[in-house]
Formats: structure tokens, C-alpha cells, sequence
């Protein structure tokens, strides 16, 4: 086993992967996450000797028995020997899983650096840092490629995440085990790291020990198609980057994108891919969402936080809304803000002609409160101002034109069940101002996006 690469050490090797990627320097405090492992021991120890402020983060899972609890005395005592400060908490892993409803590992994830997190505000400190390896990039970048997250998953993990510096992504684990040997240092080692059970040491074990027995260099071949597709995934963004503003136009909450555009793109599908993975859209669904292009209006598909709905030309990105919390009762004048907009209402003795769409001009002597305000429903009906007979809300709105998603966004005006005013529209004829009427009920409205006029 070799420590170095060419003439430089591995510590040397430490310091310029550091100042190469901008991670930090000696005027910052890091945390560093530490096992026990290998891997933990050997980046405390190359932190040490370069002279770095840190301290150590232990987390006990509670999940490997009194071994669990070994691993906490080792790292205690690790910290002791290298006199820097140590933080250790103990997570009750398998209760926290249930409850979420998540897998342990997942579960354990989101322990481990919600607690970091935690850490580093209270403690001053600047920097996570782990000891993801090489190895563990090459793992990494496997699995994504059979999960299919497309190029940017090939590009592996990156130096720096958010708060989190990885500074031994640069060393391969062999190099790791030779200084851990030279330098004559303790470590612990994991027994479950050395089962299939979890997918990425099935990879560890069994995949790529196997492919090497055809490909001697699949570690470092690997390593290189890692940096490859770095620089292929930053023309990639660029290009991406200038087709979205082709496509992507944003009215308020929405985006659309227009078919006969997208059609016309080259490589549809991965392009259409990026646009809709921002709003929670898996691959698994791209085939939907494409069949959508061609689809009656209507028809739409779901992700946990958005739906695409196609409408004539369009698709439209718009986020999902409990639209069954949003009534608002009205008990008296004054200004009501909702999720549709605002609404002014104001009482006054001057009548003028009904000015349109978004003021309402009611006879007062007719209005009693409470009033409802709602998203309409299919069945509403009103008596459309300057006609005699009802008309459903459905056929106003063939009538008016609108789009399936300005539908959507129509809230109407109740009274006693009987709706007083299509918000924004048009008002029942029943409660119209007329020449007998002698006090006004005058409703001023404006979108989210403007100021009421008050």
C-alpha cells in the first residue's frame, strides 16, 4: 500500500485539495464528524498536524449494542489524546425511524447533521467536515448511475455542500489504511460495514471487486469519468440554463410552458426532466408527463408539492392548495386578506354605474352578514348582471374564455347560498345598485401580487 501520489504526501496532498477547492483555513473553527472508523481517525490526525482549529462530533445510533457504546469511549478518548473539544450525543435511531416512517439509515442521516447543525450554532464553529473518501465517490456514483438521477448524479459528491466540506475526496481508502499504518494509529472498525445488507457496501464488497477482476483500473478510470463529467455537467447547466428561459414563463405562483416550443427542443425529454425535477417530479414519471403533451385539456399529474396541468397550449407548474381551509367568513366592512387576493368593503350613500370586473357596487339594503368568501364549486350558479336567468359558473366561465388554470383561481362571494359576486367578474343581478336603492355596499378587489385600494 502506497501513502503517496508521485513526490507529494498525503498530508501535502491534504492541504492543496484544501486550498485548490476554497473548503476553509486556519482562521476557521471546524467540526469534524468522527466514527471511529478509518477514515475519521485519519482526517482528525491530518487536521492536527496542519495545524487546523477543530473539534470532534460523535454520534451514538444505539444500534450495534455495547459496540455502539465502544465506539463513543474510543472517540472520547481519541479527542483526549489529540486535546481538542468533543460534542456526543446518543440518538434513540430505531423509535426516531418509526415515527417518520423513514429507513434507518435515512433516519440516521437526519440525526447525525441536524445535530451538527445544532453544534455548530451554539459553538461558534464555521465548518462540517467529513471523511468521505474516493472510494466512497466511486460507490456513490454507481448507485446513482443504476438509480438513473442522470448527469448531475454522475458527477459524484462534491467538496462543497451547504455547510459541509468533504477535504479527503481527493484519497483513495488504501491510501488512507497506509497512514493510518505508518503513523501507528488506533481505530475502530465497523462489523456491519463488512455485510451486503446496505446497498452501498454491496457495491463496496461484491460489485466493484468483481468488475476489477475484468478491469484492474475501474477505481481510477472512474475517479477520471468523475472529473469528466464535472466539466460536462457545467456546459450542461449553462445550456440548460439559457433553454429554461425559452421555455419557462412565470405568471404569479405558475410557470407555463408552451407545447409546440417544448416539441420543438432538442432532447425534449432530458430537458423537460430538469425543468419539472425542481417541482418535486421524479424521472419515473417523465413518460406522464410527455403523454401530457398530447392529452385533452384537463389532464395533469401530481408530485408531493406541485401539479402540471395541461391547458390548450401549455403546460402549467402550479403549486397544490388546500383550497378546502380557504373560507373566509366576512362578519362586517373592512379590508379581508386571502390566499385569492384582497377585498375592501365599504359601506357609502353615493351610487355610481357598476365600473366592472373588480369593484362590485351592491344595494346595501339587501346584504346581510355573515358573508362567505369561497373557491366556487362545480354546480354554483348565479344571475349573471344584465341577464334574467341563472347561469352555472361553468358555462360563465366557457362564456368568458378562461383557462382552466384562471378557473381555478375564481373565489365567489355567498350569501344564504345565494353568491352575491364572481369575484372579480361579475355580480348577481339580483343585488345590483338601482334607482331605488339608497345606500351601496361598494367591494374594491386586487390579486395577490397588488395593493388593495383602500
Amino acid at each position: 500500500m502506497q501513502e503517496n501520489k508521485g513526490s507529494l504526501s498525503l498530508n501535502d496532498q491534504f492541504t492543496a485539495f484544501i486550498n485548490d477547492h476554497h473548503l476553509f483555513t486556519k482562521s476557521n473553527r471546524l467540526l469534524v464528524a468522527v466514527s471511529g472508523g478509518v477514515d475519521s481517525v485519519v482526517l482528525c490526525h491530518l487536521c492536527k498536524e496542519a495545524g487546523f482549529d477543530f473539534g470532534i462530533a460523535h454520534c451514538n445510533f444505539q444500534l450495534r449494542g455495547e459496540d455502539s457504546n465502544r465506539d463513543e469511549l474510543f472517540v472520547r478518548e481519541w479527542s483526549q489524546q489529540l486535546n481538542v473539544p468533543f460534542h456526543v450525543i446518543q440518538f434513540n435511531t430505531k423509535q426516531y425511524a418509526e415515527e417518520k416512517k423513514l429507513s434507518t439509515q435515512v433516519a440516521a442521516r437526519n440525526l447525525r447533521y441536524e445535530w451538527f447543525k445544532k453544534i455548530c450554532d451554539e459553538q461558534g464553529y464555521d465548518f462540517i467536515l467529513t471523511a468521505h473518501h474516493a472510494d466512497d465517490n466511486i460507490e456513490t456514483v454507481l448507485m446513482n448511475f443504476f438509480r438513473g438521477t442522470g448527469i448531475n448524479g454522475l458527477t459524484g459528491m462534491q467538496p462543497v455542500h451547504q455547510q459541509i466540506r468533504r477535504p479527503l475526496l481527493f484519497a483513495k481508502r488504501l491510501e488512507l489504511e497506509a497512514y493510518l499504518k505508518r503513523h501507528k494509529l488506533s481505530f475502530v472498525q465497523d462489523a456491519s460495514n463488512l455485510h451486503d445488507d446496505y446497498t452501498r457496501n454491496y457495491f463496496r464488497n461484491t460489485v466493484l471487486p468483481m468488475i476489477a477482476k475484468t478491469y484492474p483500473e475501474v477505481q481510477q478510470n472512474l475517479l477520471d469519468n468523475i472529473s469528466r463529467f464535472k466539466e460536462v455537467d457545467i456546459l450542461y447547466r449553462q445550456e440548460l440554463s439559457r433553454v429554461a428561459k425559452k421555455l419557462l414563463v412565470q405568471k404569479g405562483e405558475e410557470w407555463y410552458i408552451p407545447v409546440l416550443l417544448l416539441q420543438k427542443t432538442p432532447a425534449m425529454k432530458t430537458v423537460l426532466l430538469e425543468l419539472i425535477k425542481t417541482y418535486g417530479f421524479k424521472a419515473t414519471q417523465l413518460n406522464e408527463v410527455v403523454q401530457l403533451l398530447n392529452s385533452d385539456s384537463g389532464k395533469y399529474i401530481l408530485s408531493s408539492s406541485h401539479r402540471i396541468l395541461k391547458d390548450r397550449k401549455h403546460l402549467i407548474i402550479s403549486p397544490l392548495k388546500d383550497f378546502n381551509k380557504a373560507t373566509v367568513v366576512i362578519e362586517e366592512p373592512g379590508t379581508v386578506d386571502y390566499t385569492g387576493g384582497v377585498l375592501h368593503l365599504m359601506q357609502t350613500q353615493k351610487t355610481v354605474p357598476e365600473p366592472g370586473g373588480h369593484v362590485a357596487l351592491l344595494d346595501a339594503a339587501l346584504i346581510a352578514y355573515p358573508l362567505l368568501l369561497r373557491p366556487w364549486r362545480a354546480g354554483d350558479y348565479f344571475y349573471p348582471l344584465g341577464m334574467k336567468g341563472k347561469k352555472k359558473l361553468a358555462k360563465f366561465f366557457v362564456d368568458q374564455k378562461l383557462s382552466l388554470a384562471d378557473k381555478e383561481k375564481v373565489w365567489v362571494l355567498e350569501m344564504n347560498r345565494k353568491i352575491i359576486w364572481v369575484v372579480g367578474y361579475r355580480i348577481d343581478d339580483r343585488f345590483k345598485v338601482t334607482d331605488k336603492t339608497q345606500s351601496v355596499l361598494k367591494i374594491e378587489w386586487r390579486s395577490p401580487s397588488k395593493k388593495p385600494m383602500i
